[in-house]
């Protein structure tokens, strides 16, 4: 007898969904986790993501008087260290797919503007921009190398581009401790805060997510060049940036 299976849930394994599937489960999912993203943010990451969001920054030099977007901008913790670099008078925008997300970034610091923005189809005019961040976002979106594109896009030429995302260590003993920490503490945590939807769903697209060097090469080909990346705690954390030929 054939056995016939039924079509996995993408709300109930985002990690496994693609396309539009996967853009409506992750949107989903951020929006049920919004109000507690920060809190857990600071746990898993000893609060170091604020000092890595930093490096990025420093990484791309934004201008003073300059157009900073933070893309993928979740409850916005990338618009501080923009903000202090543009100065009061440039311009910092960011944007996300999910509204509840981008209500956390409302008072944090002061910005030109926050909307409603998706990775793959950015609401903005070509070459506004004279820098784009994203932090921790690229792996959620359904087609990587279109965000890429998008993003070089709205870039000026000589823009610059940075991303901080997970990555799997490349050490093979860190990588085991890493996989063991991933897979066993932070869906434990998740289930102590009633997300442990949320929190599989990180180490499964961690592991499911392109190498460093797929996403360098799918830069390159969006239209960046002197691309670079680095590694954070370990290898579980990476930068990519980049210059818009």
């Amino acid at each position: 007898m054939l056995s016939v299976h039924a079509p996995r849930d993408p709300q109930a394994t985002p990690w496994l969904a693609e396309g539009d599937a996967k853009r409506r489960a992750v949107q989903s999912m951020f929006a049920e986790i919004a109000g507690r993203y920060d809190l857990l943010n600071g746990l898993m990451s000893f609060n170091l993501h604020r000092r890595w969001r930093a490096a990025a920054v420093h990484a791309i030099q934004p201008p003073v008087g300059g157009v900073a977007v933070d893309v993928c901008s979740g409850t916005g913790d990338f618009l501080a260290p923009l903000r202090r670099a543009v100065g009061p008078k440039g311009t910092v925008v960011g944007l996300d797919f999910c509204r509840p997300m981008l209500e956390g970034a409302v008072g944090k610091t002061e910005v030109t503007g926050l909307s409603v923005g998706d990775a793959c189809r950015l609401p903005l005019r070509d070459g506004c921009a004279d820098c784009v961040t994203v932090g921790w976002g690229i792996r959620n979106v359904p087609d990587v190398d279109q965000a890429h594109r998008e993003i070089a896009r709205v870039l000026r030429p000589g823009g610059k581009f940075v991303s901080l995302d997970m990555a799997v260590p490349r050490n093979p003993v860190v990588g085991v401790g890493s996989r063991l920490v991933c897979r066993r503490v932070l869906p434990a945590l998740g289930r102590l805060f009633g997300l442990s939807k949320a929190y599989t769903y990180l180490p499964e697209s961690t592991l499911r997510f392109a190498t460093r060097e797929a996403l360098a090469d799918s830069m390159r080909k969006a239209g960046f060049v002197d691309v670079h990346f680095r590694d954070f705690m370990m290898g579980n954390i990476c930068m990519h940036w980049g210059t818009k030929a």
